[in-house]
């Protein structure tokens, strides 16, 4: 029964995000074919079909074409920047933002994984990812910042702890994320 609910966990984990992605796929898909139908273009449902699928893929390439172009960046910086600056969204946007760009993307901030030791006296250790080697901003010495994942979650929690606890771990961080992410369930390359 464990090993079903860990290949059950690991299946959710692959299942979700294709699922998600061929939702958004369809939806634009009977966007797109249901505008041919609209405007009388073709009776023909096979015409329409054809048609919709075709504009699908055109749009989705030409939003890959627009997201890497110069203009597009500043465009979307210049948006960026206003929701940063508004009152309440900020607050939302930001830290949302700064979370998933520590995972994904030119900024991936996950990028050391450790192993600390929270108790000392049972001797367990959890696995985390060191967020901030100094913290001088905030007069703490000889201590860093680091980011612990919780398992079957996004969610985490900061721990500030002493430099002679944290040791490095000698893998992938997306490995080690995937690990710790699964509960222990994934294999480790």
């Amino acid at each position: 029964m464990k090993k079903f609910i860990g290949y059950f966990i690991q299946g959710l984990l692959l299942f979700i995000p294709i699922i998600i992605t061929g939702i958004i796929l369809l939806k634009l898909f009977e966007f797109f074919a249901s505008l041919f139908s609209f405007f009388g273009f073709s009776n023909n449902t096979l015409v329409n079909t054809a048609l919709g699928l075709t504009l699908t893929l055109l749009f989705v390439a030409f939003l890959g074409v627009l997201a890497s172009s110069f203009v597009f960046k500043e465009v979307f910086n210049y948006f960026e920047e206003k929701l940063e600056h508004a009152p309440f969204i900020r607050h939302i946007y930001s830290p949302i933002k700064d979370f998933t760009s520590a995972f994904v993307g030119n900024k991936k901030r996950f990028n050391q994984p450790v192993l600390v030791l929270t108790n000392p006296q049972a001797n367990i250790s959890e696995i985390g990812f060191i967020t901030r080697e100094e913290l001088n901003d905030f007069a703490i010495k000889d201590r860093l910042a680091v980011y612990m994942p919780l398992s079957y979650s996004l969610s985490g929690k900061l721990l500030i702890v002493p430099r002679e606890n944290v040791k490095p771990i000698n893998a992938e961080a997306s490995e080690v994320m995937k690990f710790v992410v699964s509960g222990g369930l994934t294999d480790v390359d």
